[in-house]
């Protein structure tokens, strides 16, 4: 499986400049268009239906070129879902932390 780096994702309680709102997950997410590093920073309501973990513990994200593939024999805590156009996500635990792969379309 191929695989490299894509962002960090960070979350925090502050609302952050040009946060973009996912309603389906209740979660603001802003800073990855303008980081030279890849920093997404992650606001959740209280409500949100996401995982603890990935609501409170930053997650290292990979972009691959198959994600059925990346997360076969892991922890799924995310099912493969697409919260944009063009981009199919899902989030895996790995040795305690939680783990985001991309795959672009």
């Amino acid at each position: 499986m191929k695989s490299q780096y894509h962002h960090v994702g960070i979350p925090t309680e502050e609302p952050r400049p040009n946060e973009e709102y996912l309603e389906e997950y209740k979660v603001y997410v802003s800073g990855f268009d303008t980081s030279p590093f890849g920093v997404e920073w992650m606001r959740f309501k209280p409500d949100s239906p996401l995982p603890e973990i990935v609501r409170t513990v930053p997650h290292v994200a990979f972009e691959v070129d198959d994600l059925e593939a990346a997360i076969v024999g892991h922890e799924v805590l995310i099912e493969p879902n697409s919260p944009s156009a063009g981009v199919r996500v899902a989030f895996i635990l790995h040795n305690g932390a939680p783990i985001e792969f991309l795959e672009m379309r």
